[in-house]
């Protein structure tokens, strides 16, 4: 199978010392013969990191022919608007707005402010009675990760 293929080449690529901060997100292979690879550093990945890696798999590619002569390959990050898939994307967005889906259907949206080994901290506005009046508070709502079903990095002006 070509997903485990690309996996298993991008690993070998990751034990690298210029790689070792690198991982695989998602891969996507698409049925025109695209193949999208989302990848991340602990540190943020940047544009000449991904190029270095699209060319390390289009030798593979190339040579092997496991998507044939005619293919797309795409390597990028996985953009903002991605939801986080892995635990090792978190701590790059401590500060972040998320909006957070639980498994039990509920939402929840706040600031990223901690990353901790069992879950996340957000920070919430709350609307609270104040006598007659509401009035907004701050809150650090603990979520685990074993509750959250999909996590996403909000985009705020």
């Amino acid at each position: 199978m070509v997903e485990e293929k690309i996996t298993d080449l991008l690993e070998e690529k990751f034990r690298e010392d210029a790689f070792s901060e690198c991982f695989l997100v998602d891969l996507k292979l698409h049925a025109n013969n695209k193949l999208e690879v989302f990848v991340d550093s602990d540190f943020g990945i940047t544009f000449e990191t991904c190029q270095k890696l699209s060319r390390y798999l289009e030798q593979y590619l190339d040579e092997e022919k496991w998507l044939g002569e005619r293919y797309t390959l795409e390597v990028s990050s996985p953009g903002v608007g991605r939801p986080l898939k892995l635990l090792r994307q978190y701590p790059n967005n401590v500060g972040r707005k998320l909006e957070v889906k639980l498994t039990d259907g509920e939402k929840r949206s706040g600031i990223l402010k901690e990353v901790q080994e069992s879950g996340i901290v957000l920070e919430e506005k709350v609307r609270v009675k104040d006598g007659k009046r509401n009035k907004t508070e701050i809150a650090e709502i603990e979520i685990a990760f074993g509750s959250i079903a999909e996590a996403r990095v909000k985009v705020t002006f």
